[in-house]
């Protein structure tokens, strides 16, 4: 559960345990941590009036290399301060750091309004617009990752040569959990403490793949928690000699990483799940209907908040457990939405198209704003079920096959500027289309191997 304590409360309690130090974090477009860690009295001075903190992190990509082609910051702007607040819901402490205490923090305009191009933000928008509307969202994430022995102290990492911790197809392995139980239990343990709990953590089919389901949320908590499990992980991985990847795809002969997303309304009260109707002979109402109905519409035009990197699309591939057509179904794990009809508290939509690469923010902005669309505009859901295998079900449309045409779907779409804004579309799209010229100008192993002794 979020923190129920205001900051002030937060400040005295701190300051009754002798904290000396506090680490702050703000989300950046790929959905990584930038923070910093700062003496408890200077945290004290910025805590309740907010700080500075540098706005390069929406003007650089995942490498820090700087954007020549954005608008928002660059050198034409020099790179100034942007306020950030502490968000004090976020509290938590870290307890492989000695239970240092910890917070998110949202990016301000000169008001009181969000930053238009963070994440978090953004998805604060989304949630208002719901509340708006009289509902609340429950989401949470589950997450799929490969994870590797992890080279020694000093030694170079070679991608090809990272060994997988443990080897062969073997989900559901009560044995290769068991047999890297030292690391799996650290994962569940760690994360309860750091305030992101599991439903449930095992082998996936893969080597070295764990999926772990984190516990469903009020929608920015879940948001939060699907964050810092991702970083949480890597830092308790380390910790265990272990190198994890959230990579959607590291082998064509492998199956890629999920970021699977599920997700319900509720009524304002939260005491009546809006999904559910015991009245209706699939136990999907009305609303749930229009809800998958506005995804399967809105999907094409924001798929680069689902899916944003270029490796992002050697997942979406046919017979891979990755939908690459707009298809639904009733526990179907071949399509795009996948409904879960189930009792009153258990009925939700899992979006699969999500991969693990996705930045959890966008992603769940991008489902509860397109499921909101088809419930405002009461879209019908006329593309029936599909039933059997969704790869072959292409007459209601495929999605698009790489960043590059994804990111100009997104791009020239009046429904992804009428959905997220004008201003976070041009900058976001601009980022996704920087990445793609990262990858047109790189020679890859495939061009070696295809190219280097025979053209």
């Amino acid at each position: 559960m979020p923190n129920s304590l205001s900051l002030p409360e937060l400040l005295q309690q701190l300051a009754a345990e002798h904290t000396e130090k506090v680490k702050l974090a703000i989300v950046d477009v790929d959905g990584i941590l930038r923070g910093k860690v700062i003496a408890f009295d200077k945290f004290v001075s910025i805590a309740e009036k907010g700080f500075g903190f540098c706005d390069v992190v929406f003007g650089w990509d995942a490498e820090d290399r700087a954007y020549d082609n954005g608008t928002f910051t660059g050198w034409h702007t020099g790179y100034p301060d942007a306020m950030a607040v502490v968000d004090a819901a976020t509290f938590r402490r870290v307890p492989w750091e000695g239970n240092m205490p910890f917070f998110l923090a949202d990016f301000r305009e000169k008001g009181a309004d969000p930053l238009r191009v963070c994440p978090r933000g953004l998805l604060k928008q989304i949630i208002n617009r719901a509340a708006a509307a009289g509902y609340k969202a429950a989401f949470s994430q589950e997450f799929e990752w490969f994870n590797f022995i992890a080279p020694a102290a000093g030694e170079e990492l070679s991608f090809p040569a990272l060994k997988p911790m443990t080897q062969g197809m073997f989900g559901y392995s009560i044995l290769r959990a068991s047999q890297g139980s030292t690391y799996f239990h650290a994962l569940f343990d760690g994360l309860k403490q750091y305030g992101v709990p599991l439903e449930g953590l095992h082998t996936e089919t893969g080597p070295g793949v764990y999926e772990a389901a984190i516990l469903y949320a009020d929608v920015l908590e879940a948001a939060d928690r699907a964050v810092l499990f991702k970083a949480g992980v890597k830092e308790i991985a380390h910790r265990h000699g272990v190198l994890p990847t959230f990579m959607a795809k590291i082998s064509p002969d492998l199956p890629g990483c999920s970021g699977h997303v599920h997700q319900s309304l509720w009524a304002a009260d939260t005491n009546r799940n809006l999904f559910y109707d015991a009245a209706s002979p699939t136990g999907i109402s009305g609303i749930m209907e229009s809800y998958i109905a506005g995804q399967l519409y809105c999907l094409p035009h924001i798929l680069p908040m689902v899916a944003p990197t270029i490796n992002s699309y050697k997942r979406l591939v046919e017979g891979a457990w990755a939908p690459t057509t707009l298809t639904w179904g009733i526990d179907n794990r071949t399509v795009a939405l996948r409904a879960l009809p189930g009792s009153a508290t258990s009925t939700r939509l899992e979006t699969r198209v999500v991969g693990s690469d996705s930045n959890p923010y966008l992603a769940m902005a991008a489902c509860l704003a397109a499921g909101l669309y088809g419930v405002q505009q009461g879209l019908m859901l006329t593309t029936p079920a599909t039933r059997g295998n969704g790869y072959a079900d292409k007459s209601h449309g495929t999605l698009p096959r790489n960043l590059w045409e994804a990111t100009q779907n997104m791009r020239h779409s009046p429904l992804a500027k009428e959905l997220f804004g004008e201003a976070f579309v041009d900058h976001f799209v601009r980022t996704r289309e920087w990445e793609w010229r990262q990858f047109a100008a790189a020679v890859t192993d495939w061009e070696w191997k295809r190219y280097f002794e025979i053209i």
